[in-house]
C-alpha cells in the first residue's frame, strides 16, 4: 500500500509542512534538548530525543480515542495542562540557572531521562494542538470531506510525525553538542545557561496565550 492510496499529494505535502514547521520551531522540546546537549554532552539527550517521539505518537493515539477532543473542547482541561506545563518549564529553567560548569554525566542536573521524557509531552500544549490540528485536517477529514480510511491515516500521520520529533530534536542536540567545547571558556556557559532559562521561561508564558 502507498502513501498516496492513502493521502492525496497536496494532503501529504501539506503534511510534512506542518509537521516540519510544527516540530523544527522553537518549543519546550527543543529548548530541553539544547540545554541537556550543551550542559551534559550529546549521549545524555539521546534518552530525551527518543521520548519525545514516543510522547508525540500517545498523544495522537490519546486524540484518536477521542481524549483530544475535551481537551479542545473542555476549557479547564486545557487550561490546566497550560499551566502545569508552564509551571514545569519554569523550575527546569531555575534548575538551569544553577548550572556553571561543564560536565559529562551529572543525576543532579536536569535529570530528564525516558520516562520524564515522555510524560511532558502530555503537559506540553503545542503537542496537544498539533495533534488536534492533525485530527481535524487529516484523519477525520480528507480535504474537506469525512474520510473513508481514518484508522489508515491515523497510522500514517503517527509515523510521520515520530519522524519529524526525533529528527528535530536530534538536530538541536547536535546544535547543542557543537557550542558544547566553546561554551566551557570562562563565563560562557553561565551566559547561555541564563539565556537558554529565559527562552524556557519565554516558551512556559507563550504556552499560557495558546
Amino acid at each position: 500500500m502507498s502513501i498516496l492510496s492513502i493521502f492525496s499529494l497536496n494532503e501529504f505535502i501539506a503534511l510534512i509542512f506542518f509537521c516540519a514547521a510544527m516540530s523544527f520551531s522553537p518549543g519546550p522540546n527543543t529548548m530541553l534538548t539544547t540545554a541537556i546537549a550543551t550542559n551534559e554532552g550529546f549521549k545524555r539527550t539521546i534518552p530525551f530525543a527518543l521520548a519525545v517521539p514516543v510522547g508525540w505518537l500517545l498523544v495522537m493515539l490519546s486524540c484518536g480515542f477521542g481524549i483530544g477532543a475535551l481537551v479542545a473542547e473542555i476549557p479547564a482541561i486545557r487550561l490546566a495542562i497550560k499551566i502545569l506545563g508552564c509551571v514545569y518549564l519554569i523550575w527546569l529553567a531555575l534548575k538551569l540557572c544553577k548550572s556553571r560548569k561543564l560536565q559529562e554525566v551529572n543525576p543532579n542536573r536536569l535529570n530528564m531521562n525516558f520516562i520524564k521524557g515522555v510524560a511532558i509531552q502530555f503537559l506540553n500544549i503545542k503537542v496537544w494542538l498539533l495533534a488536534i490540528t492533525i485530527m481535524g485536517s487529516w484523519i477525520i477529514y480528507a480535504e474537506g470531506e469525512p474520510s473513508t480510511n481514518p484508522d489508515q491515516r491515523l497510522m500514517l500521520v503517527c509515523a510521520v510525525v515520530m519522524f519529524f520529533a526525533f529528527i528535530s530534536n536530534m538536530s538541536y542536540a547536535i546544535a547543542g553538542a557543537l557550542f558544547k567545547s566553546w561554551l566551557g571558556t570562562g563565563k560562557r556557559l553561565v551566559v547561555f545557561n541564563y539565556l537558554l532559562a529565559g527562552l524556557l521561561i519565554a516558551t512556559a508564558i507563550w504556552t499560557l496565550t495558546i
